[in-house]
């Protein structure tokens, strides 16, 4: 049994903060202001200036790429492309791999401001193969030697550029999937167990994933399904088949699917290719890509409507945001239901049709506060591309939350690093003052109701009596931090089931095995 003396914020449904929480057997048994006599004799923490609140929950990240750029370069830091082909230069001499992966290659944040190209990176990849891939995630560069292995067809898709190195749209999901099937299942695990410990460093408790980027028979999202049931320490992962099939979510046993990739309803805003309901301000012809009909989403919606899944599909511009909006109002006019939570992803820039969807028929926003003035795209180029009116709408927090939606916050990793503070700080401190929440606001977002989506909060998300003690001590109190200095707080510890958090020890092959016969949640 332990006593938690100090500031208790519990997240719960009136935000409550209390000055007791006594955990035992890995249950919270008693939240309150005085400490009745039968806990007086449990070990004591005394927090002081620190305080114990909720674990966090990042609500969309793709965990297997994550995991792999984790263990790979990344050059999100770089202030050049001379330093990023530097660096480049030193991970492959000393990288034993055969394909060299990197991560966070932006035009916007570099002293060229342009791309780093096929021809440069020929010229530091000491003759390997190198995929080097946008910091949004949605395009690449790769060098003469992957060039010459990828398979022929990707040349005649869209977004092939073989002068430049640079793939985007339907080429870039091509060369991803390929790369994926180079990677050997047994490294990939072992990054995900390393991925696993570091996201737990940031008090992160509850990860979801989205899964599926092309290894044959979809056994990338077994592999996942696998390994979140053998998680040690606690530790949860919640997997999102990216399928259009739902049967691939069907046969795994898992009651979700959506996500990116098969899922994304269009691109993103660093490669122009947002679907966008007007042209983008730089280039006129250009009003970005939908990948598929409105009809092919709404059939969609329905099949996985009836099935009884609970739906996640990727818009980031607003054309994109009203497709899934009456997708899903079309599902649920054709098979009402009282608790799916399905979700729109990222919801950027919607529209006041499509949040007036999200309102009237629950919709929930997994969304990326972290892209708010974000390094690898700054708002003066956000502005070149939308407009100074379209640029100020983006994420727009407050407004979702004054509807009645469910918000949560999820990083997208790698986009970006998972970093619940810096979720915390950016809400907070939104660039347009009128979409800031209050810090309350803010870590509901980032706690309970990231559990709320996937129906875990039962059992986690708030401190209350009875539920598990996922827990994190943080350096700081959030709610007696002034809004700047929030991200300076730091995570001191996680506490999963009442115990700290301890690394991943299993073999890999123990773990796949453990996992194949798990009935834990994944």
């Amino acid at each position: 049994m332990t006593v938690y003396h100090g500031s208790i914020l519990s997240v719960n449904a009136r935000d409550e903060v209390f000055r007791y929480l006594v955990e035992d057997g890995g249950r919270i048994v008693f939240v309150g202001d005085e400490l009745p006599e039968r806990y007086a004799a449990g070990e004591r923490v005394e927090l002081g200036e620190r305080a114990l609140i909720p674990a966090f929950a990042d609500t969309h990240q793709h965990f297997a790429s994550f995991s792999a750029f984790n263990a790979g370069l990344n050059v999100m830091e770089a202030s050049s492309n001379e330093e990023i082909l530097a660096m480049v230069d030193e991970f492959a001499e000393k990288c034993p791999n055969k394909t060299l992966i990197a991560f966070g290659a932006s035009p916007y944040s570099v002293r060229e401001r342009r791309l780093v190209s096929r021809e440069e990176l020929d010229r530091v990849t000491h003759g390997k193969p190198l995929f080097l891939v946008k910091y949004d995630g949605h395009a690449c560069v790769v060098n003469s030697a992957l060039l010459k292995k990828l398979p022929e067809k990707v040349g005649a898709l869209r977004g092939y550029h073989p002068d430049t190195g640079e793939m985007n749209q339907e080429a870039f999901f091509a060369v991803s999937d390929f790369i994926t099937n180079s990677i050997s299942p047994l490294e990939l695990l072992r990054d995900m167990q390393l991925a696993a410990d570091f996201e737990a460093g940031k008090g992160i408790g509850l990860i979801h994933t989205v899964s599926g980027v092309g290894f044959p028979g979809d056994l990338d999202v077994s592999m996942e399904s696998w390994f979140a049931r053998s998680l040690q320490s606690g530790l949860q992962l919640r997997v999102f088949p990216q399928s259009m099939d739902v049967r691939v979510a069907q046969k795994r046993r898992l009651p979700r699917i959506g996500g990116c990739f098969a899922c994304a309803l269009d691109g993103c805003f660093g490669s122009q290719d947002a679907a966008m309901n007007r042209p983008y301000d730089n280039d006129p012809g250009n009003s970005g890509v939908l990948y598929y009909t409105d009809e092919q989403i709404a059939d969609f919606c329905k099949k996985a409507n009836r099935a009884g899944l609970q739906i996640e599909m990727h818009a980031i511009g607003d054309r994109a945001f009203d497709q899934a909006a009456r997708a899903l109002k079309a599902a649920l006019d054709d098979f009402p239901r009282d608790d799916h939570r399905h979700g729109i992803i990222h919801a950027c820039l919607p529209t006041e049709e499509g949040m007036a969807i999200c309102r009237d028929y629950h919709i929930q926003l997994p969304m990326q506060i972290a892209f708010d003035e974000w390094r690898q795209e700054p708002m003066e180029y956000v502005e070149e591309l939308l407009g100074a009116e379209r640029a100020a709408a983006l994420n727009p927090v407050r407004s979702f939350l004054e509807l009645g939606c469910v918000v949560s916050f999820g990083s997208d990793g790698p986009c970006t690093s998972p970093d619940p503070i810096v979720w915390l700080h950016k809400a907070v401190n939104h660039s347009n003052p009128a979409q800031a929440v209050s810090i309350r606001e803010a870590l509901r977002m980032a706690t309970y109701n990231g559990y709320w989506t996937t129906f875990d909060e039962k059992e986690r998300g708030s401190l209350e009596e009875g539920k598990l003690a996922d827990m994190v001590i943080l350096s700081g109190n959030p709610y007696e931090t002034a809004p700047e200095k929030l991200k300076d707080l730091k995570v001191e510890q996680l506490l999963l089931g009442g115990r700290p958090y301890r690394k991943q020890s299993q073999s890999v092959p123990a773990a796949v095995l453990r996992g194949m016969f798990s009935k834990n949640k994944a």
